[in-house]
């Protein structure tokens, strides 16, 4: 691939995913956040893309602080919509396409089918609602427009729930986890390389691949039996475990209300771009896998 990729956003999963990523495969990217570069701020975007020259544009940027978003919206409205939009607009001005990754919360999690991308939305938080907004900013604004809807993102590094599991184990013996919200379990490394393999495709993308795709692992499971294959996978490399006790979302009252059906049909990435994310457990081991190399947490 020619050119040099632009990345907003640096500190998120996504983001770092990405600079491992094309460094292995020897892709020329640049990635950029917060201080230095802010997706709110549209004077420094617009900055950063003239400055880069990038022949793709990943925005990987987003305020994910779903609890927080109930309290604060007008920062995850200005995070998750006004600037992509901005973004959205420079990109266009450009004629640099742009991928950008959304989220399962754009709809209510009352289905009993995975969900398509032609199917209504209906977010039920504020982070949902601020997630979807940036979608239809970005399809107002410009139609060579790559939007990712994935899920249940984790990593081996960063705030998240492998991390999360592994950190209330140092402590506990048994940690209640819900077990009534069902999902796909997405390593961002995973998600990284799709990115990737997409934007190597985009410079003859033909225009029926321009849209709305959804891409997470394979497979589904709960949270909390995403817990208990998080700590069979990290026990069998030498770190604390915890029992998982089975509760309901009535168990575990949160601010923002958590989809509690959030599998998404894939089939329609594979048909465009070939792009097939492996089975969640596959993509678990080789995220624990990592672990040694990022955390002092091993038992002694």
């Amino acid at each position: 691939m020619g050119g040099t990729i632009a990345v907003v956003g640096g500190s998120g999963q996504v983001a770092r995913a990405l600079v491992a990523a094309a460094a292995v495969r020897g892709v020329a990217l640049v990635a950029r956040g917060r201080p230095a570069l802010d997706i709110t701020d549209r004077d420094s975007l617009a900055a950063f893309l003239a400055a880069v020259q990038p022949i793709i544009v990943v925005n990987a940027a987003a305020f994910t602080a779903v609890d927080k978003a109930e309290s604060d919206p007008d920062a995850a409205f200005s995070a998750n919509a006004t600037g992509p939009g901005h973004l959205a607009e420079l990109c266009a001005g450009a004629e640099t396409p742009l991928i950008h990754v959304s989220t399962d919360y754009v709809f209510d999690g009352r289905g009993t089918r995975p969900y398509r991308e032609e199917d209504a939305i209906a977010p039920a938080s504020v982070y949902g609602a601020s997630k979807a907004a940036g979608e239809a900013a970005i399809r107002a604004a410009q139609p060579r427009h790559v939007i990712l809807r994935t899920a249940w993102v984790y990593d081996a590094m960063g705030q998240n729930f492998l991390r999360t599991m592994l950190r209330l184990a140092e402590t506990r013996a048994e940690i209640g986890v819900v077990d009534d919200q069902t999902g796909s379990p997405t390593y961002a490394h995973d998600i990284a390389d799709a990115i990737l393999d997409i934007a190597s495709q985009l410079g003859a993308a033909p225009e029926h691949r321009w849209g709305t795709y959804h891409m997470t692992n394979g497979g589904t499971t709960t949270w909390a039996g995403f817990a208990r294959a998080i700590f069979a996978e990290a026990g069998r490399r030498g770190y604390k475990m915890a029992d998982v006790r089975s509760i309901t979302t009535a168990d575990y009252p949160t601010p923002a209300r958590r989809p509690g059906y959030s599998v998404l049909d894939n089939s329609r990435i594979a048909a465009a771009f070939g792009v097939r994310l492996p089975p969640w457990p596959d993509a678990l081991a080789r995220c624990v896998a990592r672990l040694p190399q990022l955390t002092a947490a091993r038992v002694d």
